[in-house]
């Protein structure tokens, strides 16, 4: 039954909220400033709500009928038989629970203000799956994910460390490139799943546009994030852009692969496209430390 709850975590995607955080701390410390006790309740906190989101698309997409057994994607506990729907419920609140009082203890190093934005993060990661207008089903998931996966956890994490918005624009541009990449985990889980989404009338933006736009896209998100960074890689010694570099051959290979395979052998490719968002970030952490 552990092994059930955890495929249900979807560790393979979890590195995309960890990268978040990564980045946030990486453009505090390039901002000179570095606190540990914040970092690590943003990552928690971070990690917490993309479970809860991950609990809940699966219990929603479940009620709604979106899932049906033996997908080409990674196994479905509850709609497999593994998991009661009721279960799954529960442990979507529970963890909301958790990721709220988390967010809550980042409130004496924010302050009040923090309160609504946190509140309007937890309502989205169930917003993804559920409502009148869940945004999975609409093309939306991917705008989400550069929001929520990207401009929300880098620059935040990166404000409650440095107490301030200096260099606004550079920490933007790294904060948009960083939710481009976590962007690219969503198209890989999308290009998998269209022709299951477009029985269920489920408009993924793979659905909308078809695999071989999507995967066009893939491909630019990954240049378009290393380009509009540019101004941190010139500011960094020139060895650093050794970093931009490693990213692209990996995120280039990965994207050979992605748009010469289908079904099952796409599963892969997802927590490998986290991984090297993943990757990313902890080299910028490193060169930054290090310059």
């Amino acid at each position: 039954m552990i092994r059930k709850w955890i495929e249900a975590m979807r560790l393979r995607t979890l590195p995309v909220s960890v990268a978040g955080v990564i980045t946030g701390c990486a453009s505090a410390l390039w901002q000179g400033s570095f606190h540990w006790v914040p970092a690590l309740l943003c990552l928690m906190f971070a990690v917490s709500a993309q479970i809860a989101s991950n609990f809940a698309n699966e219990y929603f997409d479940y009620k709604n009928g979106i899932d049906r057994k033996g997908r080409e994607g990674f196994r479905r506990g509850v709609t497999e038989g593994d998991i009661t729907p009721r279960a799954m419920l529960c442990a979507t609140l529970i963890t909301l629970c958790m990721a709220a009082i988390i967010g809550c203890s980042l409130l004496l190093y924010g302050g009040l203000w923090l309160l609504p934005v946190g509140c309007t993060i937890l309502l989205f990661a169930i917003a993804y799956s559920a409502g009148p207008y869940p945004l999975s089903h609409h093309g939306l998931g991917d705008v989400a994910v550069v929001v929520f996966f990207g401009i929300v956890p880098v620059t935040l994490t990166c404000h409650l460390q440095t107490g301030g918005w200096e260099n606004i624009a550079t920490l933007i541009a790294t904060s948009v490139a960083t939710g481009l990449l976590a962007a690219n985990v969503l198209i890989v889980n999308n290009y998998r799943d269209m022709d299951d989404d477009k029985a269920v009338g489920k408009r993924t933006t793979v659905v909308i546009f078809g695999r071989r736009t999507m995967g066009y896209a893939y491909f630019l998100s990954g240049i378009i994030a290393m380009g509009i960074m540019m101004p941190m890689w010139f500011e960094l010694p020139l060895w650093a852009l050794s970093v931009p570099s490693i990213y692209l051959l990996a995120h280039v290979l990965t994207w050979r692969r992605l748009v010469h395979s289908c079904g099952a052998a796409l599963n892969p490719l997802l927590g490998r496209t986290a991984a090297n968002l993943l990757i990313f970030a902890l080299l910028l952490l490193v060169t930054i430390a290090l310059q």
